[in-house]
């Protein structure tokens, strides 16, 4: 294992929660740095000096591919995972899209005109692709499977975070005429990336990719400084066995590439590897299809072009709103793993419907030229107050889930695979939603809100149906029928319950099996652990019990031929 402090103790000595908080740290800075590139373009686009110097006054689609082109640099950062992310493993990946990140973000402080612009935010988009994509993957097979949920959910709300600094940020710097109103701001994000520079080649790397590698002894070593026990535990032996069981079964039934391109599923389609695709592929597809970014990127644009606020007070409702979307999203730590992944897409797509509609009818009828003045402005303000709300219920449920989801649902081989396909289709949707924000604004004013209602509606039975009763009979002429009961529950279990799970012929339609849908971890898989630690607990006590004996022989010979030797003296 390479490690760059040699003399110095593997991870400064620290094993167990200690270790664990420092992966965090490590995966939740990226997803600051992430937040903060994602919120600080909304502050910058508003800068009249940036509008002045890129020649961007009154070109609203180009200020929108100016902005949506990064997502487009997410997306085939996120694609080069599927190639890179199993060679070079975790950190490696992590290391290098922050290189990337850190050349992009240099030539976007330093732009002069808008070609320049563009090839910046492609190539820090590139870094930042391949960052989310190994981010969460990396935290995901570091963590117990108690916690698994709640340290990635974690990692989302430090995105908020990063979020929610970037609007401060420009809003503080909007007082501040010339360029460093928003070349100040675009270099704020260096603070992520030295941190990422300062704690990522000292981590361990994962366990899981190191045994799919063939590296079995180092990953039970890392298994057990994360567990701050010793590599003969039997948990140990037993967790290692498990991880090398699911590799083994993998390369029996994996398929290929070109395989998958043209539709096969190989002999005997043991692990569903089409299928845990597309589940977690079509998480992040809806999270964007919510309307996320249309604030996320735009708030400031939307309050001053839909809702009619001044520049400065659009920046300092956006940087509130940010405020509270991050504290309400930490609701979603200690709820993750007890109301499960598909509650909370539920209860927060109803959630985000509602706010929508709402949202839809007030800029409606604040559009309405025939209506006085104060009235319109009235509709104005409540229209802002649910642009709050949503922010409120998108934080609990929909921030984290469609993250953790592709983390957790593919298999060892597909992991960093399915990781990284799932957050492509998340950067490509962004890109589509934020291409067309500005202009569609502009052109459907209030119509365009209608979108993301009809959309947020339409999640809502994709949750409902996952909870419903077990007696529930599906209806063959519902049209959303085939959403309905895709996504079996992942709270509770160990990424190998998962392997078991899918290795079984999991039926398609998951909402009459008890055991899919069960928010816990399923009798049978405490029982299986426990059988297999009992197992290797006997074996280690009879190892133990064999070197005892061999031991106090070898002390019986060494005092015999001591004696003898005395004797002879």
């Amino acid at each position: 294992m390479w490690y760059p402090f040699k003399g110095i103790q593997p991870y400064f000595g620290m094993t167990g929660a200690w270790l664990t908080f420092w992966v965090t740290v490590a995966c939740a800075t990226d997803m600051t740095l992430f937040g903060y590139d994602q919120g600080v373009f909304g502050g910058v686009i508003v800068t009249p000096d940036f509008l002045d110097q890129l020649d961007l006054n009154g070109k609203t689609t180009l200020i929108s591919t100016v902005t949506a082109i990064y997502d487009i640099g997410c997306f085939f950062g996120a694609i080069s995972v599927c190639v890179i992310g199993d060679p070079f493993g975790r950190k490696k990946c992590v290391m290098i899209g922050t290189c990337i990140m850190s050349v992009g973000a240099i030539i976007q402080i330093a732009s002069f005109n808008t070609a320049t612009m563009i090839v910046g935010r492609i190539i820090a988009g590139i870094g930042n692709g391949i960052n989310t994509s190994t981010a969460p993957v990396w935290q995901g097979e570091t963590s117990k499977a108690s916690w698994r949920g709640k340290l990635i959910v974690i990692e989302m709300i430090m995105n908020i975070a990063g979020f929610s600094l970037s609007n401060w940020v420009t809003y503080g710097f909007s007082y501040v005429s010339g360029p460093a109103g928003w070349r100040v701001p675009l270099a704020f994000q260096f603070l992520f990336i030295f941190v990422l520079f300062a704690t990522v080649p000292w981590l361990p790397e994962s366990p899981r990719w190191l045994i799919a590698k063939g590296r079995v002894e180092e990953a039970e070593k890392i298994l057990a400084d994360l567990e701050a026990t010793h590599v003969d535990d039997p948990f140990i032996i037993t967790q290692s066995k498990e991880i090398q069981w699911a590799v083994q079964y993998e390369k029996e039934h994996a398929v290929r590439w070109r395989d998958l391109l043209r539709g096969k599923t190989g002999d005997q389609a043991g692990t569903h590897t089409i299928r845990r695709l597309f589940l977690g592929m079509g998480t992040q597809a809806m999270q964007q299809l919510s309307g996320i970014n249309v604030t996320s990127y735009y708030l400031p644009t939307v309050l001053i072009t839909s809702v009619g606020l001044t520049n400065n007070l659009a920046r300092l409702l956006a940087a509130c709103n940010s405020v509270s979307y991050l504290l309400f999203s930490t609701i979603g730590i200690p709820n993750v793993e007890r109301w499960g992944r598909r509650k909370m897409m539920m209860y927060a797509a109803a959630g985000q419907f509602f706010c929508y509609a709402i949202i839809t009818i007030c800029i409606r009828y604040n559009e309405q030229d025939s209506l006085p003045y104060d009235t319109r402005r009235s509709w104005a303000k409540g229209s802002i107050a649910f642009f709050f709300l949503y922010y409120v219920f998108f934080g609990i449920g929909w921030q984290g889930v469609p993250w953790l989801y592709p983390t957790e649902i593919n298999s060892m081989a597909m992991r960093t695979k399915g990781a990284a396909l799932g957050t492509a289709t998340n950067w490509i949707f962004n890109f589509m939603v934020v291409e067309i924000t500005p202009p569609g604004i502009e052109s459907l004013h209030w119509r365009f809100y209608i979108i993301w209602t009809v959309f947020n509606f339409a999640f809502i039975p994709t949750g409902n149906a996952l909870t419903l009763p077990i007696s529930y009979p599906p209806s063959p002429t519902d049209p959303s029928h085939p959403v309905y009961f895709f996504y079996p529950e992942t709270a509770g279990r160990t990424l190998e319950d998962l392997d078991r799970y899918f290795a079984e012929d999991a039926p398609l339609l998951v909402f009459r099996d008890k055991e899919a849908i069960k928010e816990g971890r399923p009798e049978r898989y405490q029982e299986h652990e426990q059988q297999e630690i009992r197992r290797h607990s006997s074996v280690a006590l009879q190892d133990v019990s064999a070197a005892n004996m061999t031991h106090r022989r070898n002390v019986m010979e060494e005092e015999k031929d001591t004696a003898g030797y005395s004797e002879k003296v």
